[in-house]
């Protein structure tokens, strides 16, 4: 990690001064004149390091680019303290008027985030992790402690992700799930192959089965029994050919981040678990490759869930949404205070809202402005789109009870978020997250790859809601 967290200011701490791109004019007169000098312009992101009379760094000077005209841009301000995390030379730093720099604990998980590199499969050394980190004061009233534990979240998620399914397919995420489990004490269990059908999971079974990896459901649990009930369901689709519906090989590019669902789960529960928060807390994650086979699952077949319902199969590149329909119905049979379900599972989301905000669906419509506000508060972004119940016709089949897919190709998110509510009936709040799992370009707080998406939002919104067990 590039930049470590200091709860107070080190010796000879050195100024990081954070400016918008109208305000070089500001900035101390040596600051100022080496801004002038290298035609520093404060456009976000960037970063200017000042030298001092011996030639060694003196400041840093953060661009924020032009101030933010909504609270999206305000309460976000901290995350670019990000791009810090790889410019930063070695020793003991601090911000300069830090109030004007919005929540300290955000900015100091924005230097975190922003220090993270996927190097598995690098022969050399991550670029800068030979370096020594900077040493930063994160500010008065900055909880350091919470800010590496959503960090290390993350850090989990965006691994996940980035592992390509050669070495994450459905055993390797089962192992994975199983790891944080021990880690915390939680319970684990795990239905395999064709224990899935002996066991009344015959969606996650039919999409699973073509794979050489066999299809499984990881289920584990931890906290108190009498805590309320909050369950997580991740979509776990290592890899999506499309099946017999193939897709072109563009669309195969990134199907390796077809399980962003599930390893958003899996950095949401490290957070709920390393927080201690006062919930009985579930996770269940469907864990499968949609691969192509002798014994794969085709276009016209009709199967049965595991509540009785009928589905046929209008095509088999929608299939996120049939193995988390089993899971669901196992979720909800418990009747969670919260159930919350996460996945990589519409393009139609993307042309709706792009890589950067995922949408959300429920119908509770209080837990939806907590998510909201929670969301702005630390400056993760998602947004709410409907559940437009007559779209629901357009799921109807002529020869069972449901299609997967639509056939007029209209709100292709609302209509696979309706497909999943169907499974729904006894979860007191029920929301579905249609995460795209992936960053396209880089940003202050990492770079291009995998990322978690909403798990910042809905853990604020947990920890608002229950706080810590007693």
């Amino acid at each position: 990690m590039a930049i470590t967290l200091s709860a107070k200011p080190g010796a000879a701490s050195r100024p990081i001064h954070a400016v918008f791109a109208d305000g070089i004019d500001a900035l101390p007169d040596r600051a100022r004149r080496w801004a002038s000098t290298m035609r520093f312009a404060g456009e976000a992101g960037s970063v200017l390091i000042a030298p001092g009379d011996d030639g060694d760094a003196a400041a840093a000077v953060l661009g924020l680019g032009k101030p933010a005209r909504d609270d999206w841009g305000r309460e976000a301000l901290p995350l670019a303290f990000g791009a810090l995390a790889t410019r930063l030379p070695a020793g003991a730093w601090h911000v300069e008027a830090p109030e004007a720099a919005g929540d300290p604990t955000l900015r100091a998980v924005a230097m975190l985030l922003g220090g993270y590199r996927f190097s598995r499969y690098k022969g050399g050394k991550a670029d800068g992790a030979e370096a020594e980190p900077a040493e930063v004061f994160a500010g008065e009233g900055a909880d350091i402690a919470e800010a590496e534990r959503i960090t290390e979240a993350a850090f989990l998620t965006r691994d996940l992700i980035n592992t390509p399914t050669n070495d994450l397919g459905p055993a390797e995420l089962e192992a994975a799930a199983r790891a944080l489990a021990a880690e915390f004490g939680a319970a684990f269990s795990v239905t395999t192959g064709d224990e899935l059908l002996e066991n009344n999971f015959p969606m996650i079974h039919a999409v699973g089965r073509a794979s050489a990896s066999a299809p499984r459901l990881i289920d584990f649990s931890w906290g108190g029994s009498d805590a309320p009930k909050v369950t997580l369901v991740g979509k776990g689709v290592c890899f999506d050919t499309g099946g017999l519906d193939i897709k072109p090989s563009s669309g195969m590019l990134l199907m390796k981040k077809d399980m962003g669902g599930a390893a958003n789960v899996l950095g949401l529960a490290r957070l709920v678990m390393a927080s201690g928060l006062d919930v009985r807390l579930r996770v269940l994650i469907p864990a499968v490759e949609n691969s192509i086979s002798a014994s794969s699952f085709r276009p016209g077949d009709v199967l049965k869930s595991r509540n009785g319902k009928t589905v046929e199969i209008g095509n088999t590149d929608a299939e996120g949404r049939l193995v988390l329909a089993d899971a669901l119905t196992l979720a909800d049979a418990e009747a969670p205070e919260i159930l919350i379900d996460m996945a990589t599972l519409t393009g139609a989301a993307r042309v709706a809202l792009g890589p950067d905000v995922p949408p959300f669906f429920t119908s509770d419509d209080a837990f939806a402005r907590s998510l909201s506000d929670g969301a702005k508060r630390v400056a993760d972004p998602i947004w709410q789109l409907p559940l437009w119940q007559p779209y629901s016709e357009d799921l109807s089949s002529k020869i069972a009870d449901l299609n997967n897919v639509t056939s007029n190709g209209f709100a292709g998110s609302v209509t696979a978020a309706l497909f999943l509510e169907g499974f729904v009936d006894k979860a007191r709040t029920w929301a579905h997250f249609d995460v795209y799992g992936w960053r396209p370009k880089a940003s202050p707080i990492g770079p291009v790859g995998g990322e978690a998406q909403a798990i910042r939002a809905i853990y604020d919104v947990l920890k608002q809601r229950f706080g810590k067990a007693g």
